[in-house]
């Protein structure tokens, strides 16, 4: 399992909002969050009327204590978790080493069409994803360093430091 951070540039937020909107279409779900492997939730669309960063954090908890009973098993962990209640399901999945699609959906839907769109937008997700990862972490100006004389320019304003000083005092 992955632990490092997530990072999603702007392009590749948009693709996961439109992939996600596209799911909630196909499924029928009313709600999906793509969230961390601690639980911070990244991307999300639908209801949004529920109390979604306590949701990411459980189903994150959730997700982890069965990848432990998988390992009891022999098994690297379980890929899919499905909660049934009696209005509402819960379908939480893998979609890489550091991310995880939690659905939420009703009567109105079956479990099989959420698994279905699910694993098909998962792995959409985890394509945009190991691009982003690809990507240099810095782009255009920022992207090289500034030099010394850049650094001193930053701190002086007419031959002063910013705060007053003279160099070497």
């Amino acid at each position: 399992m992955r632990t490092d951070s997530v990072v999603i540039h702007e392009s590749e937020a948009g693709k996961i909002d439109t992939l996600l909107v596209d799911f909630l279409s196909e499924s029928g779900a009313s709600e999906v969050v793509l969230i961390d492997r601690s639980g911070q939730p990244l991307a999300q669309r639908g209801a949004g009327s529920r109390d979604t960063v306590s949701m990411a954090a459980l189903a994150a908890g959730a997700f982890s204590s069965t990848g432990a009973m998988a390992r009891l098993l022999g098994e690297t962990e379980f890929s899919v978790l499905f909660h049934e209640g009696a209005t509402h399901n819960i379908h939480v999945s893998t979609v890489d080493g550091a991310t995880i699609l939690l659905a939420i959906f009703d009567s109105h839907t079956t479990v099989g069409m959420v698994r279905l769109f699910a694993r098909e937008t998962s792995a959409a997700i985890a394509r945009v994803l190991d691009e982003g990862r690809t990507q240099p972490t810095h782009v255009g100006s920022l992207a090289t360093p500034l030099s010394e004389a850049e650094v001193d320019q930053a701190f002086r304003r007419d031959g002063n430091l910013v705060d007053g000083r003279h160099p070497g005092q």
